[in-house]
């Protein structure tokens, strides 16, 4: 079986990494799908993105990490993916899914949307939350892994120039 899990990962939380290392035990596939939406303003490129989570993730052999500009079900039905998990932390996220995933499963009827509820203990993170509190030099440890704080604390360094 072969699912996906779309997602802007800017950047790439400890919730993320969560939600797709359990997703991956449960596929013999698993794509993470960086959307990249020219409506929307990321602090890292897509190909910034791709890269963070290529390195926090090489240890599993079954997933893999790719950029995609456009509808999430044209992804899916082009690699014949018939599975989209979603994260959700709380009901405001399950209300917002529920809807997407409607509109999704009317443009692919073939693609189910599975929700994964995610760990407890990431249930308060939110990348943009994440940006703002390192935005202002606050501790990000407990958010993010240390390479995307890193990351993170660069591109803000660079930012500020």
């Amino acid at each position: 079986m072969i699912a996906m899990l779309p997602g802007s990962f800017d950047p790439p939380t400890l919730g993320h990494l969560d939600i797709i290392r359990r997703s991956a035990k449960l596929y013999d596939r698993l794509f993470v799908v960086i959307s990249e939406n020219i409506y929307k303003k990321s602090l890292f490129s897509a190909q910034e993105r791709k890269e963070l989570l290529e390195a926090l993730l090489k240890d599993l052999d079954n997933v893999e990490v790719v950029i995609h500009r456009g509808l999430v079900v044209e992804f899916a039905r082009s690699h014949e993916i018939t599975v989209m998990i979603r994260g959700v932390r709380a009901l405001n996220d399950f209300g917002y899914e529920f809807e997407l995933a409607m509109t999704n499963r009317e443009l692919l009827p073939s693609l189910e949307v599975l929700f994964m509820p995610t760990d407890p203990k990431f249930f308060l993170l939110r990348s943009s939350a994440i940006k703002e509190i390192a935005t202002f030099g606050g501790d990000i440890s407990a958010m993010v892994d240390p390479l995307v704080a890193a990351k993170l604390q660069d591109k803000l360094a660079k930012d500020v120039k």
